[in-house]
C-alpha cells in the first residue's frame, strides 16, 4: 500500500518515540529519513538498524529529497526558527513538537481541522496539548476569563531539550489556552519533580468563569471532549471532574499515561505530544492519498 514518505529532524527521545509510533501505529506514513548530529546517537543507531536512512551533515539532504512531504521537527525552538523557512521553501510540511511557534497553535481535539492544511502546524507543548483541551471544554459553555494551569511532570522525562526551552514552553503553553482553548487570559506554570520511583505526568487547570459555572453543562462538555482525546491518546484520563473552587472557578485534574513505545509510561508528557503529531500527520497522509479533503 502506498504511504507518504516523512522524516524526523532531531534522534533525542521525542524524536525516538516517533519512530516507533510511525512504525507500530501509522498507516499511512513511511519513516524515510532521521537526521541528526552524531554517528553515534542512540536515535540515529536505531534508525539504522530498522533500515531507515540517516544523514548527520545538516538538512540539505532532506530538503533535496522530493519523496519526503512531511517533516516531524523534534529539535529546539531556536533551532526550528531557523529550519521552518528551509521546509517551507522546500515544500515540506512540517508538524513541529518544539514551543517555537511558527505556525497556528494547533490541538487535534479542538481545532486540527480548521489548521488542515497549514504548511506548519505548531503542537504548542506537552501541557499545552494536555490542558488546552480543558479549556476549551469549559469556553464552548461559558465564557472563560482566565484559566491557569500546572503541569507537574517527572524530572526524569524532562530532557536538555525540555530544560533549554522551560521560558518557551510556559509562554507558548500560555498563549494556547488564549489563542486555542479561548481563555481571555491565560497563564502556564511547569514544575518537573524529582521524586523516585517517578511519577506519572499530572496536570491542574483553572478555569474563571464570568457567570456562575453551570457545572453539570461543563462536567458534560469535559467529558465529550475527554472521549475524543482518548481516541488517540488512551492513557488521557481525569482524575477529578470540574469541581467548583472558590468564585466562579472550576478546578479540574488530569493525568496522562504514555504508551510505552520507547518512553517509559510516566513520560506522557512527551507521549501526548508525539501521539498528536503522528495523529494529524497520518490523518493529513490518509486524506492526500485519497485525493484530497473530502
Amino acid at each position: 500500500m502506498k504511504k507518504i514518505k516523512c522524516a524526523i529532524v532531531g534522534p533525542g527521545n521525542i524524536g525516538i518515540d516517533l519512530m516507533e509510533k510511525i512504525r507500530k501505529r501509522s498507516q499511512n506514513l513511511e519513516l524515510a529519513m532521521m537526521v541528526g548530529i552524531y554517528e553515534d546517537s542512540v536515535g540515529i543507531v536505531k534508525a539504522k538498524e530498522y533500515g531507515v536512512r540517516t544523514e548527520i551533515h545538516g538538512l540539505q539532504p532532506l530538503l533535496d529529497d522530493p519523496e519526503i512531504e512531511v517533516v516531524f521537527e523534534a529539535t529546539s525552538a531556536s533551532q526550528h526558527l531557523k529550519n521552518a523557512p528551509l521546509y517551507k521553501e522546500a515544500g515540506k510540511k512540517a508538524f513541529d513538537l518544539t514551543p517555537a511557534a511558527v505556525g497556528p497553535y494547533v490541538v487535534p481535539v479542538v481545532n486540527f481541522e480548521e489548521h488542515f492544511d497549514s504548511a506548519n502546524i505548531n503542537l504548542v507543548t506537552c501541557g499545552g496539548q494536555a490542558t488546552t483541551p480543558i479549556v476549551a471544554a469549559v469556553s464552548r459553555v461559558q465564557e472563560v476569563e482566565y484559566a491557569e494551569i500546572v503541569s507537574t511532570l517527572a524530572s526524569k522525562s524532562a530532557g536538555p531539550g525540555t530544560r533549554i526551552n522551560i521560558d518557551e514552553f510556559t509562554e507558548t503553553t500560555s498563549a494556547a489556552l488564549v489563542k486555542v482553548g479561548g481563555a481571555k487570559r491565560g497563564k502556564a506554570i511547569i514544575i518537573l519533580n524529582p521524586a523516585e520511583p517517578p511519577l506519572m505526568m499530572r496536570n491542574t487547570v483553572y478555569c474563571r468563569t464570568k457567570d456562575a459555572p453551570d457545572l453539570a453543562a461543563i462536567r458534560e462538555s469535559v467529558g465529550r471532549m475527554v472521549a475524543e482525546l482518548q481516541k488517540y491518546v488512551p492513557g488521557y484520563r481525569v482524575t477529578m471532574e470540574p469541581e467548583l473552587s472558590g468564585d466562579n472557578t472550576v478546578v479540574t485534574m488530569v493525568q496522562v499515561e504514555g504508551s510505552g513505545d520507547y518512553l517509559p509510561p510516566y513520560a506522557g508528557n512527551l507521549d501526548i505530544i508525539t501521539c498528536a503529531a503522528v495523529h494529524m500527520a497520518d490523518t493529513w497522509a490518509a486524506r492526500k492519498l485519497e485525493g484530497g479533503r473530502r
